[in-house]
C-alpha cells in the first residue's frame, strides 16, 4: 500500500472534527423487528483537516503536504486530539494501560490495542501507527525494556518479546499513537479573500486499513 511515514502537522490538526464511523445494515423484517449485520469488524474515523487552519500561513502548509501527497495517492499519519493515547485523555501514559494478549509460553509477537469499554462490553482497536519513543510495555506488573526485552515495529503496531510470557500472564501496554489517513478528495478550493472573512476550505480526511 501507498502510504507515507509522516505526520500531517498537529498544529494543523488541532481544531478539526471527526470521530470513527460504523456501517450497519438494517433490514425491517415483516414483523416489524429488525435485523442488524454489519460488513466491518472495525470502525473507520472521517476528519475535516480545514476547521485546524488559522492563517494564510497554514494554507500554504496543507497544500504543500497535500501536493506531497499526491491528492489521495499516498497515506500519512494523523493525529486525533481527542483520541491518541491508550491513557484517559487526562492521565499520562502507563505501562499497564492495556492488555493487549495473554501468555501461552509460546506466542512472541502481540499486537497494540486499545480496549474500548462501556459496560459488559469490549472494542479492542488495533493500533498501526504508534508514536516512537512513547510505547512502554509490561507482564503483569512488571515494565521490560525496548531493544532488550521486546522490540518494536513502528509501521504495523506489532511488538515481539525476547521470550515468551509465561501461561496466563497478561501482556500490558501503554502508548500514544496516530491514525492512518488519507485525503478524501482530490481537490483543494481556497480562497485568500473567504478565508480573511472566516471560510475555510472543506479538506476531508478518511483513515485507511494497513
Amino acid at each position: 500500500m501507498s502510504f507515507h511515514e509522516i505526520r500531517f502537522p498537529a498544529s494543523l490538526s488541532f481544531g478539526s472534527v471527526g470521530g470513527p464511523e460504523r456501517r450497519t445494515d438494517v433490514v425491517t423484517l415483516a414483523n416489524g423487528f429488525e435485523e442488524r449485520n454489519t460488513p466491518w469488524a472495525h470502525s473507520r474515523r472521517r476528519y475535516d483537516a480545514g476547521l485546524g487552519l488559522r492563517s494564510l500561513d497554514d494554507i500554504e502548509a496543507l497544500i504543500a503536504f497535500f501536493e506531497a501527497r499526491q491528492g489521495q495517492i499516498f497515506g500519512f499519519r494523523w493525529k486525533d486530539w481527542s483520541d491518541y493515547k491508550s491513557a484517559r485523555p487526562t492521565a499520562e501514559v502507563d505501562f499497564r494501560d492495556q492488555v493487549i494478549g495473554l501468555g501461552n509460553g509460546v506466542q512472541t509477537e502481540f499486537q497494540l490495542l486499545k480496549n474500548y469499554r462501556s459496560g459488559e462490553s469490549i472494542y479492542p482497536r488495533p493500533i498501526a501507527k504508534p508514536l516512537g519513543g512513547t510505547v512502554r510495555l509490561g507482564l503483569g506488573q512488571e515494565e521490560i525494556k525496548e531493544d532488550i526485552d521486546f522490540t518494536l515495529d513502528k509501521t504495523t503496531g506489532q511488538v515481539v518479546l525476547s521470550h515468551p510470557p509465561e501461561d496466563g500472564i497478561e501482556v500490558v501496554a501503554g502508548f500514544e499513537f496516530d491514525v492512518p489517513v488519507r485525503f478524501d478528495t482530490d481537490r483543494i478550493l481556497t480562497s485568500v479573500a473567504s478565508f480573511q472573512a472566516g471560510d475555510v476550505p472543506n479538506v476531508p480526511v478518511v483513515e485507511v486499513r494497513v
